[in-house]
């Protein structure tokens, strides 16, 4: 899924099969009360309700809306996060599905979530996410005050672009210029839509950032590379001519599509042909390909 303007994707999402989607309602039953309640819906899947579940008692079965899906990692405060459902609640995302291609830049895009490395005409980004926070280093050629606005502003787009959400930390060069760091702060107000909320641009460089977060990024899902790959290839394929393919990746993606019947079938419907796999050790984990059969 993708919002484009022209030839820029300003927005984009990977929906991950199986994983509930912020702003889902469903049926649970509550499993333990309290602040942080847990409630498990018909699948086994566990949600956490940090404000609670109301007058609901354990046992029963209450509607929640999802808040934020699944992160990535073993943590349990990283399981889907919800909350019971209100009237007003429901599915909302102004990035809209597919018009049966991909768009442009959408491997470039996908590129920049595996390296976690952004170019812009000034400079790059280097992207890390930890597990406090996702960390932006900006580096460039341009003098200091001119980097930092420019960077600011490639930032900014990269947030957006990425689905970056949560606390996000960005390090600008170092300016000693009042006005330089007031306009790499105006720059980013200008070139991420809100909600979000933001420090000034500190005498470091340093500008913090909090978004709503509704899901894992682009950078945090690539880092689970195989199923990230897998899903990349499957994606791809499904856009190229119809006929009968042999996926032909690494064996740690080919695993992960032999786990995952339905997606092969999926691929099947979609491109009008069987779907057969081959694991090939010489080729990189990101360099899966079809051959026709």
């Amino acid at each position: 899924m993708a919002l484009v303007d022209g030839d820029e994707i300003l927005e984009a999402r990977i929906l991950m099969h199986g994983v509930a989607v912020a702003g889902l309602k469903l049926a649970a039953r509550l499993v333990s009360g309290g602040r942080n309640a847990v409630a498990r819906d018909a699948a086994g899947k566990e949600y956490l309700l940090p404000n609670g579940a109301g007058k609901a008692t354990e046992g029963e079965t209450v509607e929640i809306v999802v808040t934020r899906s699944a992160i990535p990692g073993a943590e349990p405060w990283k399981r889907p996060v919800a909350k019971i459902a209100g009237e007003q609640d429901g599915l909302s995302d102004p990035v809209a599905a597919s018009d049966g291609q991909l768009p442009d830049g959408w491997n470039d895009l996908i590129e920049e979530a595996r390296s976690g490395i952004v170019r812009f005409a000034a400079g790059e980004l280097r992207i890390s996410p930890t597990p406090a926070m996702t960390l932006i280093d900006v580096d460039g050629n341009l003098p200091p005050d001119e980097l930092a606005i420019a960077g600011a502003a490639a930032a900014a787009r990269a947030i957006r672009r990425l689905d970056i959400g949560g606390s996000i930390g960005i390090d600008l060069p170092t300016s000693r210029s009042k006005g330089s760091r007031q306009a790499a702060a105006a720059a980013i107000d200008a070139n991420l839509p809100q909600p979000f909320e933001r420090t000034a641009v500190n005498g470091f460089g340093f500008v913090q950032i909090v978004r709503p977060r509704r899901r894992a990024s682009l950078v945090e899902l690539a880092q689970d590379r195989a199923p990230f790959e897998a899903r990349v290839l499957l994606r791809r394929v499904a856009f190229e001519p119809p006929g009968p393919k042999r996926l032909a990746a690494h064996p740690a993606v080919i695993a992960v599509l032999e786990k995952q019947g339905d997606w092969l079938t999926a691929l099947s419907r979609q491109i009008g042909g069987a779907v057969e796999l081959r694991a090939d050790g010489s080729l990189p984990i990101s360099g899966g390909y079809a051959e026709k059969v």
